[in-house]
C-alpha cells in the first residue's frame, strides 16, 4: 500500500505539517525572513504545495506567483525527507530531488528545519500514521 493513497490524501498530511512547522516559533519566522518563494510539485501522486515567505502563507495546487526556487520529487522522497532519513544533497546527485532556482538560498534553510524530522515523525503518529514512520511502501 502506498504511503499517500491519492493526491487529497496526500494535501490533508502534508498541508497541515507544513502548517504546523509555519505556526512553530523556532521554525516558521526562521524560514519567512528568507524572503523566498518555495515550490514543491510532487508525483505520485501529483500535489503541488507552495511556501511564500513574503505572505507567510502555505498555498495547496496551481498558483499564478512565479517560484523563487521549485523542487521536483516523488511524495516518497518527500515523504523520507521529511522523517530525516534522505540527504538533500544526494538526492539531488542521484536525481531525486531536481531543484530549479537559486539552490546556495534554499541550502541555507535546511539547518533552520532540522527539528522538523522528529515533529514529522510524532505528527504521523498522532494522525493515525505511525505504520508509514518505517514502512515506505
Amino acid at each position: 500500500m502506498p504511503i499517500f493513497n491519492d493526491t487529497e490524501h496526500f494535501y490533508s498530511v502534508l498541508v497541515p505539517f507544513f502548517n504546523m512547522l509555519k505556526d512553530d516559533p523556532g521554525i516558521g519566522p526562521k524560514i519567512f525572513s528568507s524572503g523566498l518563494v518555495v515550490q514543491f510539485i510532487y508525483s505520485d501522486p501529483q500535489a503541488i504545495i507552495t511556501i511564500d515567505c513574503p505572505n507567510k502563507v502555505i498555498i495547496q495546487g496551481e498558483i499564478d506567483l512565479k517560484p523563487t526556487v521549485s523542487m521536483s520529487m516523488s511524495a516518497k522522497t518527500a515523504h523520507k525527507f521529511w522523517l530525516g532519513k534522505l540527504s538533500i544533497v544526494i538526492a539531488l546527485t542521484k536525481r531525486e530531488v531536481i531543484a530549479k532556482g537559486p539552490l546556495p538560498a534554499l541550502m541555507k534553510l535546511l539547518p533552520l528545519i532540522k527539528d522538523s524530522y522528529g515533529m514529522y515523525a510524532e505528527y504521523l503518529k498522532k494522525i493515525g500514521m505511525e505504520d508509514k514512520i518505517t514502512n515506505w511502501d
